[in-house]
């Protein structure tokens, strides 16, 4: 056995060990400790941030099944549902809840005062009222949120490396999100300062996306798209499709984003994100109170070129992007 993997199998121990006082608490109350599991889009889309969640889980000994259950709940992009199952969870009385994305987060808030709540993402949680700040959120709510150093700003120059004659720019965006209209707005003072005039395209249901390209058509040399767990994530094909019809080179904030022929995406690794949350569920189940555990920022950025959908467009992605990117799709 190697020195890498005795050194994994003792952590994976001792983790198991550190939980078996509050499993065999559990067992005589004849309940496991409930992790309440909500992802705005499906369990297939979702299965890699799903998986890296439930692996550290087991690292820190918290097995489903065994030691903690989880009460797993999928959206598949019906922003509605968000009330339903935050309202379920907190009848289930669960110990702890993890969700993704803004707009879930306020819905499981307005459910529950006392149920902590881990956001494994969120964009500005500070802006958008769901903590009182990074370093005390306050209340029973805490976790991982995705803003970064002019993350749209950047997002628009790596864009502009790719599509050097881009001058009119479309924006797409969820409205019914907080966040989104956060990055709208960021997206739209980066834009200015570049002289790039901006046609914005407002989302609230999956019949708008068909709607808005129809009203751009010839209008646009590109399309960023803000990142939305629900309504765009589980939309992405249909947009990514209508855009390479349009001839349209897209932006998006996350690698699961350019299924359907996307060009481009930039931002946090999500994965990274969903495993990072499993450790503040940790902390939460041995006694922690979300309002005394700092919001923590992405520390890992990603760039994925799809260089398939480049070659299709015509167009040609700069050496140094190939070399700086973490993922090229071919």
């Amino acid at each position: 056995m190697s020195a890498g993997v005795k050194r994994r199998s003792f952590i994976a121990l001792v983790g198991g060990a550190a939980a078996w006082p509050l499993a065999a608490r559990a067992q005589q109350s004849g309940k496991l400790p409930t992790i309440g599991f909500l992802v705005p889009n499906t369990r297939a889309t979702a299965s890699e941030w799903t998986d890296a969640f439930v692996q550290r889980l087991r690292e820190l000994g918290w097995i489903e099944g065994r030691t903690v259950a989880i009460e797993h709940r999928w959206v598949e992009g019906h922003a509605e549902r968000f009330a339903e199952i935050a309202a379920e969870f907190a009848k289930l009385n669960v110990n702890v809840i993890v969700t993704s994305g803004t707009p879930a987060v306020q819905a499981l808030q307005e459910a529950t005062k006392t149920i902590p709540i881990v956001f494994a993402t969120a964009g500005d949680p500070v802006s958008t009222g769901l903590v009182a700040s990074l370093a005390r959120p306050g209340g029973h709510t805490t976790g991982l949120a995705t803003i970064g150093d002019d993350l749209a700003g950047k997002r628009l120059e790596l864009l502009r490396e790719v599509v050097p004659h881009l001058r009119r720019l479309a924006l797409m965006g969820n409205v019914g999100n907080d966040f989104t209209v956060l990055e709208m707005g960021q997206l739209q003072n980066a834009a200015a300062l570049l002289g790039l005039e901006v046609s914005t395209l407002e989302i609230r249901q999956a019949q708008d996306a068909l709607k808005a390209f129809e009203a751009l058509r010839g209008r646009a040399d590109a399309l960023y798209v803000c990142t939305d767990a629900a309504i765009i994530h589980a939309n992405r094909i249909q947009i990514n499709t209508l855009a390479l019809h349009e001839r349209l080179p897209t932006m998006h904030g996350a690698r699961t984003y350019l299924e359907g022929g996307g060009l481009m995406s930039y931002g946090p690794n999500f994965p990274n994100m969903f495993r990072r949350s499993a450790d503040f569920v940790d902390k939460i189940l041995r006694g922690a109170k979300p309002a005394d555990i700092p919001v923590e920022q992405p520390t890992k950025f990603d760039l994925v070129i799809n260089l398939t959908t480049a070659k299709v467009l015509g167009l040609k992605v700069p050496d140094k992007l190939l070399v700086a990117a973490d993922e090229v799709i071919e």
